[in-house]
């Protein structure tokens, strides 16, 4: 499939996601909607990639939810409006169940549908002058098909404050909540997200892959269902070649080979 809306690279084993409609602040329409959701699902099954970066051309990340877009939506049937928004809502739970890790680079700002990307990353780094905000409800909406994601990493209480009331949030802001990981200056974003991409090839890949897809068996579960998911996962991990050959370089003060 050939892409409209996104810039689509490779460098190693790294993917890199580039929003591409910087004329609109990279908001989404259905052909954004699409081009994710077709990307994501066929990564998910390319196990040379080891790891995402997601980002936005332009001066902005994302800014939500295309307003000429909109502006269709609301002529469109009941059923029209549950069917694009399912495919929305597709497209993010795509995205939160990719097996590799997800770095999202936010600089600018990250509005509705834009905190929505960010909370579906697994680190997110973001510009000291970033801005932030679930503003549906001063547009008579809600943030809805985003909402499990982003209660998720903000919490409850969190979501209350700002989907009732709409305001914007700093950088600082979104890392106290737990939607950022690293703010740094805008200079700063790619020597960041570099280093992050240092840490995550230097893991095990099928280490990196389980240690993820372990948090969300944990989150979804009773803590009793949760430890023994874990003790097996464990016993899972020390049998493989890759817990072999990780244990054997650490005795032997040596860097593991993961080629394996």
């Amino acid at each position: 499939m050939g892409f409209r809306y996104l810039d689509v690279r490779r460098e190693g084993g790294v993917e890199y996601v580039t929003l591409n409609r910087p004329e609109v602040r990279n908001a989404f329409n259905e052909g954004t909607i699409t081009e994710i959701t077709w990307w994501a699902d066929s990564v998910a099954a390319d196990a040379a990639v080891r790891a995402v970066v997601l980002a936005g051309r332009g001066p902005v990340f994302c800014a939500g939810a295309d307003l000429e877009w909109m502006r269709r939506m609301a002529s469109f049937s009941h059923q029209q409006n549950l069917e694009d928004a399912s495919d929305m809502a597709r497209m993010f739970l795509t995205l939160d169940r990719l097996p590799m890790p997800v770095i999202g680079r936010v600089h600018g700002a990250a509005l509705g549908g834009g905190v929505g990307l960010a909370a579906v990353c697994d680190i997110v780094v973001a510009a000291d002058n970033a801005q932030f905000g679930l503003t549906e409800v001063r547009l008579g909406l809600i943030p809805a098909v985003i909402a499990p994601f982003v209660i998720a990493k903000i919490g409850r209480s969190s979501a209350r404050e700002l989907f009732l009331t709409g305001a914007r949030f700093d950088a600082a802001r979104a890392r106290t909540l737990g939607l950022v990981h690293a703010v740094v200056g805008e200079d700063q974003l790619d020597s960041t997200v570099d280093a992050y991409l240092t840490d995550l090839l230097a893991g095990a890949p099928g280490a990196v892959r389980a240690a993820k897809h372990l948090i969300a068996e944990c989150c979804r579960r009773p803590a009793n269902e949760a430890a023994t998911i874990c003790a097996e996962a464990i016993a899972e991990r020390r049998a493989s070649p890759e817990g072999q050959e990780g244990i054997r370089a650490f005795l032997e003060k040596r860097n593991p080979n993961w080629g394996l």
